[in-house]
């Protein structure tokens, strides 16, 4: 099962890990039946990811969710043929009760917050496969949902629930537990069901939920089935689903092998990123170099690589890094983001992206790119690109330094030095959208179309510092002699300030434009869900968090902040 190692990091906190395989889940049962697969909720209660809880009533914690993400992603590479995914409960009339809440109660506060972004993530990830890549999801609630539960379900393309009179629907976090139903319950309910202001305002200040009648008049479910039923529903769902697919009717899988990582105390490294972590001056230095040696030109090629064809291989390791800094390494709060490696390589694999992405394979792989990236800017942590001798940032790697913060681009006149450039490539303008759904090039310039345009006409070629500066690509370019000291004077007083109000500064000024479900997910998570989950009304000695399940009631502050 994916676990707490014993390995100790610098802060002497259990290292967290992501990486699982089906042979060792603990929570979820696997079944592919030809268009359609099925995950089957069966939590463990003895096998929580930490001590101190047990998981009742399908109840989850991280443990329970990064086997679900592994799944998700196995079902994507190594079942082509599936076109909907089922999500049911294998527990009697408990499709599935939530976050477990003993686990929130017990757990300090950044714990919280990165289970739930990592449980948005995970739901956000549902969505974007659906949306892009044809991938379709029922929730075959048969039996009581709430909370997590429940958001799990609103991720999917439709929710079908028994109606047998007894199992209900609720988001009671706020009454419960004095916090919000995980930021992505009360989005989902009023952006992508459309459910009244008033009608969501009662449900989700309400214990007990409502059944299946009133789920289904309320629009928080689209179908309901008595218990005798039930089956028959759901097929006939589950058709529907998979004749609006548009996966592969028959396709060979690509097996997910398992990542080839090492770590120690100065950090992390794969076969094609690595991560060096300064702790006393709070930075990880993350570099992802360009592809090597001979690479596939070819679908056959493409497919017999697998795993180890670069983007791909690229992408689940800079994704595993991301996730294993946010648990693991909390004090260090700035990223630097560097590429090392050939650029025309770099370019020639996006001409190899754009040509074949018609391919199954080739459309998951980017598909994985861009949840990878999303996932980049959603982390709490400042991200700082160093463009310098050596760099790779084009096309694709473009991405990072436009999903920065801020970049720094080494401007020289020595003919001798290699002289850094970047380049674009038609995956820049739609290929990797932010999760506001514009491009990182549209999110840089704020919707104004003229800048866009101007890089847009220049697609492919290759700009050095002044040229990147003129078309507003990078923020500063200090030449030799400035360089090292403006670099390290930006990140020391970038890792003085307060990490509180980073967080907030840099979830507002990321995702510019309108508001989508998205951002309004992690907006409140990085703002409000912060906020509330450090308010006494709720991990407080009498808080409602600290007191649920021990007969007392909890003790609110009154006043309204």
């Amino acid at each position: 099962m994916s676990k707490v190692n014993q390995q100790t990091t610098a802060e002497s906190h259990a290292l967290v890990t992501y990486d699982t395989h089906p042979d060792q889940y603990a929570h979820w049962k696997l079944s592919v039946d030809g268009p359609v697969a099925t995950l089957s909720m069966d939590v463990n209660e003895d096998k929580g990811i930490r001590p101190g809880y047990k998981l009742k009533l399908n109840s989850y914690d991280l443990g329970v969710d990064i086997e679900l993400y592994d799944a998700l992603n196995r079902i994507r590479f190594e079942h082509p043929q599936v076109k909907c995914v089922v999500f049911t409960s294998a527990k009697e009339r408990m499709f599935c009760s939530g976050a477990n809440i003993y686990m929130l109660g017990l757990s300090g506060h950044a714990w919280k917050v990165n289970f739930c972004k990592f449980t948005n993530e995970t739901r956000n990830g549902i969505e974007d496969s659906s949306r892009n890549n044809g991938l379709k999801f029922l929730a075959a609630v048969n039996g009581t949902v709430a909370g997590g539960g429940y958001e799990l379900a609103l991720a999917c393309n439709e929710i079908l629930m028994v109606d047998d009179r007894s199992s209900t629907v609720s988001l009671p976090e706020v009454p419960l537990l004095g916090v919000l139903p995980g930021t992505g319950g009360l989005t989902r309910v009023i952006d992508k069901r459309k459910v009244r202001r008033d009608l969501a305002d009662v449900f989700c200040s309400t214990t007990e939920g409502v059944r299946a009648d009133r789920a289904r008049e309320w629009k928080l479910v689209d179908h309901i089935a008595k218990p005798q039923q039930f089956a028959d529903a759901l097929a006939e769902r589950t058709a529907e689903l998979v004749a609006d697919s548009s996966r592969p009717d028959s396709a060979q899988g690509i097996v997910l092998s398992p990542l080839e990582r090492t770590s120690d105390e100065s950090g992390l490294r794969y076969r094609h990123v690595d991560v060096a972590i300064d702790r006393a001056a709070r930075t990880a230095t993350i570099t992802v170099h360009s592809p090597t040696g001979d690479q596939p030109k070819d679908l056959e090629g493409i497919h017999a690589a697998g795993t180890n064809w670069w983007p791909l291989a690229m992408a689940r390791e800079l994704d595993d890094a991301i996730l294993m800094l946010r648990s693991n390494e909390l004090d260090v709060g700035t990223w630097i983001l560097k590429t090392r490696g050939d650029l025309a390589a770099v370019e020639q694999m996006d001409a190899l992206l754009i040509r074949r992405r018609g391919d199954w394979f080739v459309k998951e792989t980017m598909g994985f790119i861009r949840r990878t990236f999303a996932r980049l800017e959603v982390s709490s942590r400042t991200l700082f690109a160093i463009i310098d001798a050596g760099s790779c940032f084009g096309g694709t790697l473009f991405e990072l330094a436009l999903a920065a913060d801020r970049s720094y681009m080494l401007a020289t006149e020595d003919e001798e030095e290699q002289k850094p450039e970047i380049a674009t490539s038609m995956l820049n303008f739609g290929a990797y959208p932010v999760v506001n759904q514009l491009t990182r090039l549209q999110n840089r310039f704020c919707g104004e179309g003229g800048p866009v345009e101007a890089v847009f006409n220049q697609c492919g070629e290759r700009f050095d510092a002044a040229s990147a500066m003129k078309l507003g690509l990078v923020t500063f370019a200090p030449d030799e002699l400035d360089w090292d000291d403006e670099i390290r004077v930006a990140i020391e007083e970038r890792a003085s300030l307060s990490p509180d109000a980073l967080t907030g500064m840099e979830a507002n000024l990321r995702f510019a434009g309108g508001e989508t479900m998205e951002t309004r997910v992690f907006g409140r998570l990085s703002a409000w869900q912060n906020w509330i989950f450090n308010r006494p009304n709720a991990v407080g000695e009498q808080g409602a968090l600290r007191v649920f399940g021990a007969g007392s009631k909890p003790k609110f502050d009154w006043e309204r902040v």
